[in-house]
């Protein structure tokens, strides 16, 4: 092809992305592998749900989403395009804040709050959401609170709960959002994802499907080493990646801020998925997918099959 698109979100999460546009890095790739002249667009969705259906369309190349998704659509594309990991991007926690002092967790939730995330039931806030349920309330009531999830984009659920207006009372969010917001006095926090979890876990994936890999395997390796060049980038300057995030999202947060987030010891840019296991076994209990994958290599193309993952 001598055109990709690449899909990311809202977030530190997406930093590397970020690099890989700001820097032209598949670009650099790709005529080193001979391709030529590749032109790379970038497209910015609120949810996975989007993201899977353009990749679906054939109108998507690469997309990074959280790790849950995956897994779903690993299962639901089998025999057919194979939606598979290209790598994992991080593992970094992410919040269920509120600015509900009444809710102290999430049994204390009423028909009164709404929570936003990504994509209801399938985003990996939903889907961590619905492990918290079930740790909760028991095995049949997983999804007791998904009946209070809204579809939002990070930044207009952060607006939209720290307004004190409208029916939004809480986010499952991710960084920098739930940074800023515990900055608020009236804001706390509800769940952490690693509590959830056990453990660091993976938050952004990319993934592609066999079809293109198989039919443009220089370009799909061009797109992995721009990858693991700016996770690098990132781990040898986070000062200058921090800058290249506040650049990129033309943001109001002051580069030191984003820097202390990007020190976070929780917070590790990474082509390792970890505890993606979890998530499978969960998303298969409660019926959500209807093949459960014997390891997460099998979830993944084995250009990374060398990695220790979970």
């Amino acid at each position: 092809m001598s055109e990709i698109t690449v899909a990311q979100q809202y977030g530190i999460g997406y930093l590397p992305l970020m690099i890989m546009q700001e820097q032209s890095l598949i670009e650099k790739h790709a005529k080193a592998a001979g391709l030529g002249e590749l032109k790379v667009g970038w497209r910015k969705f609120a949810g996975s749900n989007v993201a899977n259906d353009a990749l679906l369309s054939g109108n998507l190349q690469f997309a990074a989403v959280g790790g849950a998704p995956l897994i779903t659509m690993w299962a639901k594309t089998r025999g057919s395009i194979d939606v598979k990991g290209v790598a994992a991007v991080n593992s970094m926690p992410f919040y269920l804040n509120t600015r509900n002092p009444n809710v102290k967790s999430i049994k204390d939730f009423t028909e009164t709050d709404k929570i936003a995330l990504p994509s209801v039931k399938v985003s990996v806030q939903a889907v961590t959401l619905q492990m918290a349920a079930e740790k909760a309330f028991g095995e049949k009531d997983a999804h007791k609170l998904d009946s209070l999830t809204v579809s939002m984009a990070h930044p207009d659920a952060m607006i939209a709960m720290l307004s004190g207006r409208g029916e939004i009372t809480s986010h499952f969010t991710s960084p920098p959002f739930q940074y800023q917001e515990l900055q608020n006095p009236a804001v706390h926090t509800v769940l952490k994802s690693y509590d959830v979890l056990g453990g660091k876990s993976t938050f952004v994936v990319v993934w592609a499907t066999s079809k293109f890999r198989e039919a443009n395997p220089k370009t799909f390796a061009a797109f992995l080493a721009a990858l693991k060049e700016s996770i690098d980038y990132i781990n040898e300057d986070k000062k200058r990646a921090a800058e290249i995030y506040v650049k990129a999202t033309k943001g109001k947060e002051p580069v030191e801020s984003i820097l202390k987030m990007l020190n976070d010891p929780e917070i590790e840019y990474t082509m390792t998925p970890k505890n993606l296991m979890k998530y499978a076994d969960f998303l298969y209990k409660i019926g959500s997918i209807k093949v459960k994958p014997a390891s997460w290599k099998e979830m993944f193309f084995p250009e990374i099959h060398q990695l220790s993952g979970s």
